[in-house]
């Protein structure tokens, strides 16, 4: 068997509420994943540190960056918690 076989073999087991919890879990790993690149671009390039608050939109920005009335809700909303 494969390692996709086995993959999908597990996936197709488990019920929606743990599907639903598997997707959410990844969506959080990811979420933390590209806060820490932002996190490091800041400190590579002599930023100040950003806030809980700013960083949890420059994340939905990178997030929804293929989304363009999505990124113009997202910049309104860092201009406001950044000024």
């Amino acid at each position: 068997m494969t390692i996709e076989e086995e993959y999908n073999t597990l996936i197709y087991s488990l019920t929606p509420r743990e599907r639903i919890a598997r997707s959410a879990a990844m969506f959080q790993w990811m979420r933390e994943m590209i806060g820490r690149q932002i996190c490091q671009e800041q400190a590579e390039f002599g930023s100040k540190e950003l806030t809980a608050e700013e960083l949890k939109w420059r994340i939905a920005l990178r997030v929804y960056a293929a989304e363009p009335a999505v990124v113009a809700l997202i910049q309104r909303r860092l201009a406001d918690v950044s000024g």
